[in-house]
């Protein structure tokens, strides 16, 4: 039996995220205390039909039945329940975005003692014993409900038994680290493709532009040294039961160095590794900004 945990700050898309799952065929509860997980799943296995659960926990659970978490992990699994950890979340400005947008209560400030943006972070230390136990973490600063709901599907509801996926995802300095990067390679030392003319608003996947980096050593010679880093360590990582190892290569922009970089990468692991992804956050994101 499969059990998917959805947890994470409030206003990073869990409702969305169980929503997904629930239309994918799982059976689906929001808010379920922690507490209540043992007894949910050993009712479940006498159910044939009830073979896939998804169940949403977050801050709104008392405080010890969330420290306690750790052992009930451990239980469920001596139980052989396929348990998953999904921990959702974002940078504290567009939480309190989205809360201003929706004009939703956080649920810490209900008694009225605590401020909006104090809430945020109070949830974050709460949430702690599950969110160090997450197999998947996923940033969902910049990601619409769409984006998440594939994301979602593509990475939980699909993906391989027992599989770890290695995701390498271009990205740009200036619009903020990857909260979900579990490594982070700068390469803004490399020759920068912007100075050219012809080249500043082409990416990293236009022809000219691989032209260009093929035309220098240092990108070759820093693909190399990233490869070999990621082979030393992506054997503990996948160790440590991930479902997803997150390679972040950033540059300025996050258009053409970390673009090129991103995509030989993913080439050159579809070799090494059975599950390979390759992802461009900024090139995802409209109107593109070009890489300077």
């Amino acid at each position: 039996m499969q059990l998917v945990i959805i947890s994470g700050r409030s206003g990073s898309g869990k409702s969305a995220a169980l929503h997904a799952l629930e239309d994918l065929g799982y059976y689906a509860i929001d808010n379920l205390p922690a507490g209540l997980l043992i007894p949910l799943t050993q009712q479940a296995q006498v159910q044939s039909n009830l073979s896939r659960l998804a169940v949403s926990i977050d801050a709104r659970n008392l405080s010890q039945d969330l420290d306690h978490f750790p052992t009930i992990m451990q239980e469920l699994t001596a139980e052989g329940v396929d348990v998953l950890v999904v921990y959702l979340n974002a940078n504290a400005k567009t939480l309190m975005e989205r809360f201003s947008a929706t004009r939703r209560r956080h649920p810490l400030t209900r008694d009225g003692t605590l401020s909006l943006n104090e809430a945020i972070e109070k949830e974050q230390q709460l949430l702690e014993p599950l969110a160090s136990l997450a197999q998947l973490t996923l940033d969902t600063t910049r990601l619409s409900v769409h984006e998440l709901r594939n994301t979602i599907a593509e990475q939980v509801a699909r993906r391989p038994h027992q599989s770890t996926t290695l995701l390498f995802m271009s990205f740009g300095f200036k619009r903020g680290v990857p909260l979900d990067a579990d490594l982070v390679f700068d390469v803004r030392c490399l020759p920068n493709p912007f100075w050219e003319i012809s080249l500043r608003e082409k990416t990293g996947l236009d022809e000219a532009v691989i032209r260009f980096f093929d035309g220098h050593s240092s990108p070759r010679e820093m693909q190399q040294d990233i490869t070999a880093f990621v082979q030393r360590w992506l054997p503990r990582y996948i160790e440590s039961n991930r479902s997803y190892v997150t390679v972040a290569i950033g540059c300025t922009g996050g258009q053409h160095r970390s673009v090129y970089l991103a995509e030989r990468l993913g080439q050159a692991f579809t070799e090494l590794h059975p599950d390979v992804q390759i992802r461009h956050r900024e090139l995802s994101q409209k109107p593109q900004s070009s890489d300077h």
